[in-house]
């Protein structure tokens, strides 16, 4: 009896265990169906839209055909490669300028706050405004730069419109305005890291160089996988430059990719086309972040 008795306070336990995580299950599912609904309304289903968009052309269904044209279109080879050596050059010079601003600003004196308050002011600003500056500032005619030069007997220089030195130029503009944030990033990831650690490496005899190779990096190593997948992403949609200081120009020079397939949309009217590239980016981006994410995951395994 007792035998039998024991049987059923196991079953009705584990009958209570099973409705409770049942209700917990539901409650949760509830809390996450705001979230469920504007992931599937705001990103899911424009997916799929775009998707379907991309197969049509003007006036009727077209398939592949889009996208067959894409893959031999030159031009948007050439726009994909200006946008990659584009990505290339913002998310390592932020890598670069970022760290080293954070080691900087990390050390002990007096005014870093305020130097890392002056360093973050360029990214809370509008990249519209950061661009209208900067392309007053290298007008030709009138821009102060090129005054300031002239003042010092240097010869003036064309930033915006010189084919060699539009995207370099660009490339720095953006950097300026995002490597605060950057830095911002990396005083986090610092500070994470235990003074204990530092202390051990200097008392086995490591110098600066060896602490930042053997301690420092490898425990910002989440952060640095962090910068580089946000960075080249940001940089692969980078669109407001090209459109706000060069317009693609001089000769395709900073025609973005995101900017070409806007002229395709709403320039010439090919929303089928421009669908089409709009996905193929989508998917570029989704691959490479995938690669970066497997992988960064290996490389941050200390």
């Amino acid at each position: 009896m007792s035998i039998i008795v024991a049987r059923d306070s196991v079953g009705t336990k584990r009958a209570v265990r099973t409705g409770l995580a049942s209700r917990q299950a539901l409650i949760a599912y509830i809390f996450l169906t705001p979230a469920l609904l504007y992931f599937t309304i705001f990103f899911f289903y424009p997916i799929l839209l775009e998707l379907w968009a991309s197969m049509q052309s003007i006036t009727d269904f077209v398939g592949l055909a889009n996208y067959l044209k894409a893959f031999q279109d030159q031009r948007v080879w050439e726009t994909f490669k200006v946008t990659v050596l584009f990505a290339l050059g913002v998310t390592l010079l932020n890598i670069v300028i970022g760290l080293a601003l954070a080691l900087l600003l990390d050390l002990p004196f007096k005014g870093r706050v305020l130097f890392r308050a002056i360093f973050l002011v360029p990214y809370m600003s509008s990249l519209v405004i950061v661009g209208l500056m900067w392309r007053n500032i290298l007008d030709p005619q009138v821009g102060i730069l090129n005054r300031i030069l002239f003042s010092l007997g240097i010869p003036q220089q064309s930033w915006l419109t010189d084919y060699h030195l539009a995207l370099p130029v660009v490339i720095g503009i953006t950097v300026w305005q995002g490597v605060g944030y950057t830095m911002i990033l990396f005083l986090a990831g610092l500070q994470g890291i235990p003074k204990d650690y530092y202390e051990a490496a200097q008392v086995d005899g490591a110098g600066a160089w060896t602490r930042f190779r053997h301690v420092t990096l490898p425990l910002l190593a989440p952060t640095m996988l962090f910068v580089v997948i946000i960075g080249v992403i940001n940089s692969l949609q980078a669109f407001t430059q090209a459109f706000v200081i060069t317009q693609g120009g001089p000769a395709d020079a900073t025609r973005f990719y995101v900017f070409h397939v806007y002229n395709i949309a709403f320039n010439e009217n090919n929303l089928g086309y421009a669908s089409a590239l709009s996905f193929i980016m989508f998917v570029v981006i989704l691959v490479l972040t995938l690669i970066q994410w497997r992988l960064g995951n290996k490389a941050v395994e200390y």
